[in-house]
């Protein structure tokens, strides 16, 4: 298990209807992973969302100049007990993970449907 650590940010989750103290209206949004052998890595927290009965958290490792070159996606099962710091736990199960890789991308395409949208003068 993982915590988030140095997180650049507070609000809530509207999108999962949960206050997870993370604001995604910051574009600066971090967190700290340690791996198990025991390195840091800075991500950027795309989103935290539902998917069956259990929240999940996307993040985007980022390299030393707070760039991502390959665009991709750490996946993580994400937990908050109210007045402790957010969990993250690895998704080991292969069904859990297709769940919340399936619900992340029905995300991206109806953000991309909503940025097409937006953007047309109607």
């Amino acid at each position: 298990m993982s915590d988030i650590q140095n997180t650049n940010c507070n609000g809530d989750c509207s999108s999962c209807g949960d206050d997870c103290n993370l604001d995604f209206s910051n574009p600066n949004a971090t967190v700290t992973l340690t791996l198990d052998d025991d390195t840091e890595l800075e991500c950027a927290v795309l989103t935290i969302f539902p998917a069956g009965q259990k929240k999940y958290i996307a993040l985007l490792p980022l390299d030393e100049n707070g760039e991502n070159q390959d665009g991709e996606v750490y996946l993580y099962r994400f937990s908050q007990e109210e007045g402790q710091q957010p969990q993250l736990e690895n998704i080991l199960d292969d069904e859990e993970y297709e769940i919340a890789a399936d619900a992340f991308d029905e995300l991206l395409d109806k953000a991309e449907y909503d940025e097409i949208v937006d953007g047309k003068d109607l």
